[in-house]
């Protein structure tokens, strides 16, 4: 099948890729989305985005950090819409690139149907979420025979206010993204909601990167444990049985932290590249 950026320049408008960037690790970037940040005229990208992914952007291209950063200054999503669209009719090939998965707290789906009411060539490339990666990073299994069969992931804030979530899931491991500064509230409902206090919990900073740090404690602590390791966001926060086999699986202190990330994406060829 064509490359859909090979198509945009052979008609007049032109396409946007909503790529999903991963958790931090560029080595964890998918093959289509490098395949795309590498093709692009313009990428527009959130402000965690790594500057090893952004490298990978041809030169020429033209680079736009959106700014999309937890309740700090951000472009307003309509204009990013607007902005989408029209350098779409410009001809351009666009990557909209977003930190881990574009349709997983990402607004990614509101950006697709204001392409598709605009008419605007589209495609939703995956990416591996921090829900998912941070956790297997700092030796958490979400699920484990015997002990967890469910999980709940949610977000730590309410989108319009950023005020913390009135309601909370049921699950044998709940994994919170955005949420280090509700992390009290957040506690107070989930064993308000039947949870027990002394249930294992994990933060994890800067999940997947070289700078990546991990505390341990339980729900009732949770708030005690952000403030001793001094964490903040981005951090991801696990809660449930799982989090005490970390010991057996944390490969990564093992390893002495070292990712080498630049490599891994060294090693995928340019297109064209003969091997």
């Amino acid at each position: 099948m064509a490359d859909l950026c090979e198509r945009a320049s052979r008609i007049s408008s032109g396409t946007v890729s909503l790529v999903g960037a991963g958790p931090g690790d560029p080595g964890l970037l998918t093959v289509r989305a490098l395949e795309l940040i590498r093709n692009a005229n313009v990428v527009l990208h959130d402000h965690l985005v790594t500057r090893e992914i952004l490298a990978e952007c041809k030169p020429g291209a033209r680079r736009i950090d959106i700014g999309k950063v937890g309740h700090g200054p951000q472009a307003n999503q309509t204009a990013i819409e607007q902005l989408l669209i029209s350098l779409a009719r410009a001809g351009r090939c666009v990557v909209r690139l977003k930190g881990g998965d574009p349709l997983l707290f990402g607004r990614g789906a509101e950006e697709a149907m204001a392409l598709r009411r605009a008419d605007v060539p589209f495609e939703i490339v995956p990416g591996v979420s921090s829900a998912l990666a941070a956790p297997a990073y700092a030796g958490i299994s979400l699920t484990a025979r015997g002990i967890a069969s469910t999980v709940a992931i949610m977000s730590g804030h309410c989108a319009s206010t950023g005020a913390a979530p009135t309601s909370v899931p049921s699950a044998d491991t709940i994994v919170v993204l955005m949420g280090v500064a509700n992390a009290v509230a957040v506690r107070d409902r989930l064993i308000a909601s039947g949870r027990r206090g002394d249930t294992a919990a994990a933060v994890i900073e800067w999940g997947t990167c070289a700078q990546q740090r991990v505390a341990v404690g339980t729900l009732a602590t949770l708030p005690e444990v952000l403030a001793r390791g001094g964490l903040h966001a981005p951090a991801v926060i696990v809660i449930g049985d799982v989090v005490g086999r970390r010991a057996m699986m944390d490969w990564r202190s093992d390893s002495g932290d070292t990712i080498l990330s630049r490599s891994r994406l060294n090693a995928v060829q340019q297109p064209g590249a003969k091997t």
